[in-house]
């Protein structure tokens, strides 16, 4: 591979991707007590605590420090390599890998305009490129253009979590609960857009699968990853059950992965999502 791959503690990939990726971790708060992402909290960690407080945890970007230390592995043997952070519009993260990165012509950061399984998916084909024989510069343009076509498009379990970080009011939620409402969400150019809002998981499944092929299909020649927040994925595979006319057409065996706290956060448990390339 003529090129590593790094990417931030918000992309949520798979064990095989992740294992052939260099992973730079945020900082989670909950109170006084930190946590390195991924580090000294699992997700399953991440949700309980989420469950059981009443206090929002939050995110701290990754340091210019933690990428420096990385880029020193990088340029200690010689290699170079793709940086992918979570979108700029929702953390400082990108800002500080690029301080990490002047002077070094080996470096090449690109932020995704995406997070968790979006980020993911990007890192996967970066990889596929690296394992192609491309270099990173050439890697690093390729996916400027191939992120314009990244899709995440998710459905929430409850909207308890949206009030607790005030996005939306207590009135709202609550009267969301009674009417078992479900948001629909997508992430677009780096931002978190609401698309809709179903009554029950059913209707709230037939809406994700019209959001999908709204925002183009699914390009199934490129990665696609399936995401699921909380502890149990059963939701995620009732999902896949009741919309397989849509994943058909895949190659290969579809992919899910456990969504990280940036997301869970504001998600909170039961959250399903899909990310794709659109056609």
């Amino acid at each position: 591979m003529n090129a590593r791959i790094i990417v931030d503690s918000t992309a949520d990939l798979t064990p095989d991707i992740k294992s052939r990726i260099t992973v730079v971790p945020l900082t989670l708060h909950f109170g006084e007590d930190e946590y390195i992402d991924g580090v000294t909290i699992t997700h399953k960690e991440f949700y309980d605590k989420l469950i059981e407080t009443d206090v929002l945890p939050y995110t701290s970007q990754a340091t210019p420090v933690a990428f420096e230390k990385v880029f020193d592995e990088v340029d200690a043997t010689k290699e170079s390599a793709v940086v992918l952070t979570l979108s700029s519009k929702l953390s400082g993260t990108y800002q500080s890998a690029m301080i990490a990165a002047r002077g070094r012509e080996n470096i090449h950061v690109v932020d995704s305009d995406s997070v968790t399984i979006g980020e993911g998916i990007l890192a996967e084909l970066a990889l596929k490129l690296a394992d192609s024989g491309m270099d990173a510069k050439s890697i690093a343009e390729r996916l400027e253009k191939e992120k314009k076509n990244v899709r995440i498009i998710a459905m929430l379990d409850t909207l308890e979590y949206l009030k607790r970080g005030g996005r939306i009011s207590k009135a709202i939620a609550f009267a969301g609960g009674i009417l078992n409402i479900k948001p629909v969400i997508s992430v677009i150019e780096g931002e978190i857009i609401m698309l809709g809002k179903a009554r029950g998981s059913k209707q709230g499944n037939n809406l994700l699968v019209m959001e999908i092929e709204k925002a183009g299909g699914v390009n199934f020649d490129k990665p696609v990853l399936l995401g699921y927040s909380g502890i149990s994925d059963l939701l995620l595979k009732k999902y896949i059950q009741d919309s397989a006319d849509l994943w058909k057409h895949s190659t290969t065996e579809l992919n899910s992965t456990a969504i990280g706290s940036v997301i869970g956060t504001h998600a909170g448990p039961g959250a399903i999502a899909a990310a794709f390339f659109k056609k």
